[in-house]
Order: structure tokens, then C-alpha cells, then sequence
């Protein structure tokens, strides 16, 4: 009878909310039975309440034997028997602790696993408790695609704890955004006007191609892409290639650089001399078509112009009469100007001036001669004083009528 009484007065009450230390008896295939220490009470600890892995292994996380600190969450009594038994939970107490060490670490950044994409965010994971992350603080830039997120770990910093309503707000866009900023800071450091630096395509646009730096993304505008003219950006580069860039402007406080592919590669007028001469014959295409003239490319990137008055002999008023876009003419040079990029060109040298255009050429010289003024011959006699006035008796005083 003693040792009854003494058993009875072991066992003591299990309250709900109250935190017991049990020893796991059995684990079947989705739940654990285990023994409430001091208490002489069994409890029930389900997958749920053991992890928010759904697709968990309950033999993974716990086996007979293992002591485990639970929360009791409430009595459950036995529909055909008058057994008691306790609701417990390790997940929800694991939750307790980590909103006790939540508290007042607002601001501070965490590593976080992102478990579900859910409406307006993500629901994250810390410490077995649940966050969210909403969808304007994932990135920098909107993201519309918040699944391809599920599964991975990254930082974010806590913005907002309250227990109470079981609010727990995070933010990855502010860590990226220091991020940046540390990085943005450093490469500015480096970076001079005139650097040949390495890059990486970020992405492409109409106007250009922006280059990542390392923390700042440069500009290549499309005039500087390539030494061709009028050239597409996806023709010239393609996103995550590497590429040298040098430096043509900096605006730190902007945060803006300007940068040329072009100018790391051999321009077309290098070594022009060596391709080109005075006197020279070739082929060559007419590639645009203007008032004064035609441009003719003769080498790959160069444009020489045939002016208008070496299109033809024969008097053109207007380019166009003559030429056409795209078409294949022979020319000669006439001068190559590497300094300036210029070259000139004629069509006529190469035909044979008409007879008949000498003849027109000689009669225009001729008539473009200053007429000299006719010298007004010296008179050797003067006209008599009557010859400067006189009247009709003068004229027809000797006729008899």
C-alpha cells in the first residue's frame, strides 16, 4: 500500500502550455507515443508537430528511447476508453524559443530557407520559425517568378518581430542593396578614365549593352559596340560573356560609367596606309548616296567618297541620276587620309573623257574668259559746231518746192 501511495503521489498534473521533458515508447508511421516524465501520462507527438517538412521521415527525426524536450498543447481523451492523453509538440515549442531569441534583433541579417511561394511573398523558414518575405522586398527589381525561389537558403534582414500577432517580416532586397553598395564603393576605388577592365554581359538593350563590373554595371552604348556602323548589340555580344571594356567616363555620384568595346579592338583605319594608296584600282560598293556625293565601301569598315564632280564627264546634278545603293563600281584613289578617316575616290578617272565634253570644256573656259573692255579708238578730228545742233532750215534750205 506504501509503495501504491507513493506512485499516486508521483504523478503529477500536465497543463496545457506547460513545457515536460518524455521519453519516446513507440513511432509508428506518422505519430510517436512517448512517456511524460514524472507524470505517469503518455503523449502523442505527430509528424506535424514534429517538423513543417511534410514529406519528412518520422524514423529520421526521432527514435524509441530519445528524450525529448515537448510543449504540451492539450488533454485528448480516449473515445472508447477513459485513457488521458496529451497533445505535445516539439515544432511549436522550437517556435517559442526562437520568438524569445527573436525579440528586440530587428535590423540584424539572417540566413533564412525559403519553403513555399505563397500569395504577395515568400514563406521562409528560421530557426523552426515561420517568416514571410513579401514580393517588394525579394529583389532589387520586381519579381514576377517567386517559385524558383522554393528550396534555397539566402539572407535577409529581420524588419519586424511582434510575438503577439505572430508577425515575423524579412527583407532580402535591403541586404542585396548594401551589398551593392559595399561592392559599388570598392569598384568606383579602382576605376580610372582610360582602364581597359574585364567584364561581364549583363543584359542587352536597344541602345547598348550594359557590362557588370563587379558591383556596377557599365554602359557600352551602341556607337561604341563595334567599328561597323549601324550594327544590331545581340550581333555583336550575348549575356554572361566575358569581355574587355575601357573606361571613357565615370559619374560616381550618379553612379554611372561609360565604357567602348570598340576601342579595345583593331579599328578598321589601322594600318590603312598599308592596304590603300594613292593610284590604287578597286572594287567597291556604294553604301550611302548624298547631295555632294557617294560613299563607296572599299575595305571592310572604310567609306570613301566619290564627290560629285568625279561621278561622271558629264555634268550630274544629283548622285542618285548615276548611282544606286548597294551597287558594285570600280574606283580609283585619288588620297587616303589615316588622321582624318578619309578617303577619296573617282569614277571618272577610270573613263575616258568624251570628245565631244572637251569640246563643251574648251568652249566653256572660253566663255568663262573676263571679256576685256574694247579700247575707244582716238579721233583725229572734231565734229563741227553744227553737227551738235541744228534745225530743219539747216537740213532743207537748198530744196526748191
Amino acid at each position: 500500500m506504501n509503495e501504491f501511495e507513493d506512485l499516486l503521489n508521483s504523478v503529477s498534473e500536465v497543463e496545457p502550455g506547460e513545457v515536460v521533458t518524455a521519453e519516446v515508447l513507440t513511432v509508428d508511421a506518422n505519430q510517436a507515443n512517448v512517456a511524460i516524465s514524472g507524470t505517469g501520462v503518455e503523449g502523442v507527438l505527430t509528424l506535424r508537430e514534429l517538423t513543417n517538412d511534410r514529406d519528412a521521415d518520422i524514423n529520421d527525426l526521432v527514435k524509441v528511447g530519445d528524450s525529448l524536450e515537448l510543449l504540451v498543447l492539450r488533454q485528448v481523451v480516449g473515445k472508447d476508453t477513459d485513457t488521458v492523453t496529451y497533445l505535445v509538440s516539439k515544432k511549436r515549442l522550437e517556435a517559442r524559443k526562437a520568438w524569445d531569441k527573436l525579440v528586440g534583433r530587428e535590423g540584424e541579417v539572417v540566413t533564412v530557407k525559403v519553403t513555399r511561394a505563397v500569395k504577395g511573398g515568400l514563406s521562409v523558414e528560421f530557426e523552426g520559425l515561420r517568416g514571410f518575405i513579401p514580393a517588394s522586398m525579394i529583389d532589387t527589381r520586381f519579381t514576377r517568378n517567386t517559385e524558383r525561389f522554393v528550396g534555397q537558403e539566402f539572407e535577409a534582414k529581420i524588419k519586424e518581430v511582434d510575438p503577439a500577432e505572430n508577425r515575423f517580416i524579412l527583407s532580402r532586397r535591403e541586404v542585396i542593396e548594401e551589398s551593392a553598395a559595399a561592392a559599388r564603393a570598392e569598384v568606383f576605388g579602382k576605376l580610372s578614365e582610360g582602364d581597359v577592365v574585364t567584364g561581364t554581359v549583363a543584359r542587352i538593350t536597344s541602345f547598348g549593352a550594359f557590362i557588370d563590373l563587379g558591383g556596377v554595371d557599365g554602359l557600352v552604348h551602341l556607337t561604341e559596340l563595334s567599328h561597323e556602323r549601324n550594327v544590331s548589340p545581340k550581333s555583336v555580344v550575348t549575356v554572361g560573356e566575358e569581355v574587355e571594356v575601357k573606361v571613357l567616363a565615370i559619374d560616381e555620384e550618379a553612379g554611372r560609367v561609360s565604357l567602348s568595346l570598340k576601342a579595345t579592338t583593331p579599328g578598321p583605319w589601322d594600318g590603312v596606309e598599308q592596304k590603300l594608296a594613292a593610284g590604287d584600282v578597286i572594287e567597291g560598293k556604294v553604301k550611302r548616296l548624298t547631295d555632294f556625293g557617294a560613299f563607296v565601301e572599299v575595305l571592310p569598315g572604310i567609306d570613301g567618297l566619290v564627290h560629285i564632280s568625279q561621278i561622271s564627264h558629264k555634268r550630274v546634278e544629283n548622285p542618285k541620276d548615276v548611282l544606286s545603293v548597294g551597287q558594285d563600281v570600280t574606283v580609283k584613289v585619288l588620297e587616303v587620309n589615316a588622321a582624318d578617316e578619309r578617303v577619296s575616290l573617282s569614277i571618272k578617272a577610270l573613263e575616258e573623257r568624251p570628245a565631244q565634253a572637251e569640246g563643251e570644256n574648251n568652249e566653256e573656259k572660253r566663255q568663262s574668259r573676263p571679256r576685256r573692255p574694247r579700247r575707244q579708238e582716238k579721233r583725229d578730228y572734231e565734229l563741227p559746231e553744227t553737227q551738235t545742233g541744228f534745225s530743219m532750215a539747216d537740213l532743207f534750205g537748198d530744196i526748191e518746192l
